[in-house]
């Protein structure tokens, strides 16, 4: 995993620098959503007295729209053909390589270039849509009119629920039930070995269902919760990992640490330390075992606490002007229902005033040597 997060870390800087500097990510979603609703509003204010059995065209055309887009995504992304090469190499090539299964989530708005088509593609795709509509109208043009709609509907769903299952784990809309499990199985897909044969469907799960190529694997308890909190400082990144990933330190500047037991100095991957701890309320105790360290760059650990509590800690340091930018990750959970309860209802909320006033210490502290 950390060699999948390391790969798409660096593919992801130079895409980034490949971006043209005139790309304006708001620009891009405003277009294709105006465009579209555009679209759909003309349609169907040409429907006149609409029978009940023409309204079942509207989910009869979304489910044909999500069978065409279920074998587009299968057959074009993910299998070289001639026909299909352009697609392939932006969505194989670009679309798998920025993001992973665990590492999901857009950074900044500019990442939206390599979620959402371009921008001239619901044009393109209007167009025959709309020689259908002309030629459906001779026919029935309330008939016509819901097909077309519906079809370039199913296009905006497409665009709006894939960019919600990069969302940040953290957004509100993500905790959104059928949001949630929809990007569960989008994070499978990531996945290197399934992403060729599982979970093509990004609206719902039918067409995998049908095809048979539905996979679903329940989310590790660690990410029920996540955090994420950026600090910048004006030190090298060097110094600034190994102070943050010494454990000894915690106590000097997270306030819920309250002794380590431990050598002193960075911990490497394989070692293990344990921790006091007084967080969200409530006092424990960790035992911890951590996974990676690269200088100056990364280092994670995961830990085990009463009641079923799973941690997974990550360090990252990005190097900006004038500094690094310092970013911690916290995912956390409970194999305990009752405490998911109490986390859901109390904890959670003070776990993330903590995560805030520890960044800031560590800053202050840093800052003073």
């Amino acid at each position: 995993m950390a060699y999948d997060n390391d790969n798409a870390q660096a593919f992801r800087s130079d895409y980034r620098a490949a971006i043209h500097p005139r790309y304006n990510p708001w620009l891009h979603a405003v277009f294709v959503l105006a465009y579209g609703l555009s679209c759909i509003g003309w349609l169907w204010s040409t429907l006149e007295a609409v029978a009940p059995w023409q309204w079942l065209l509207v989910p009869a055309t979304l489910v044909f729209f999500s069978w065409g887009e279920y074998q587009v995504h299968k057959c074009l992304g993910h299998s070289k053909t001639r026909f299909g090469k352009l697609f392939y190499k932006r969505h194989t090539g670009d679309h798998h390589s920025f993001f992973v299964e665990t590492l999901m989530p857009y950074e900044t708005a500019r990442d939206w270039r390599v979620i959402l088509f371009p921008a001239w593609l619901i044009v393109l795709f209007s167009l025959p849509t709309f020689a259908a509509w002309w030629l459906l109208s001779q026919l029935d043009g309330n008939a016509a009119a819901l097909f077309a709609g519906s079809m370039l509907l199913g296009y905006m769903t497409y665009e709006v629920v894939h960019a919600c299952e990069h969302l940040p784990a953290e957004h509100p809309v993500s905790r959104l039930p059928w949001i949630r499990q929809m990007r569960r199985l989008h994070a499978l897909h990531h996945r290197r070995e399934l992403m060729h044969s599982r979970n093509f469907g990004i609206v719902h799960p039918l067409m995998d269902w049908l095809h048979g190529t539905l996979h679903w694997e329940p989310e590790p308890t660690h990410r029920q919760n996540r955090q994420r909190h950026r600090i910048r400082i004006a030190l090298p990144a060097e110094r600034i990992l190994d102070y943050a990933a010494a454990p000894i330190h915690w106590p000097e500047w997270h306030p819920s640490s309250l002794r380590i037991y431990g050598r002193d100095g960075v911990l490497l991957a394989g070692e293990c330390f344990e921790e006091d701890i007084h967080a969200g309320g409530r006092a424990g105790h960790l035992c911890w075992d951590v996974l990676d360290y690269q200088p100056a760059q990364r280092w994670q650990a995961s830990a085990q606490g009463e009641h079923g509590l799973h941690l997974l800690l990550t360090y990252e340091c990005v190097a900006v002007e004038g500094g690094c930018e310092f970013v911690r990750t916290l995912e956390y959970g409970f194999d305990n229902w009752l405490m998911r309860l109490v986390n859901r209802l109390f904890m959670h909320r003070r776990v993330e005033r903590e995560s805030q006033a520890s960044m800031r210490a560590l800053q202050k502290v840093l800052a003073r040597g």
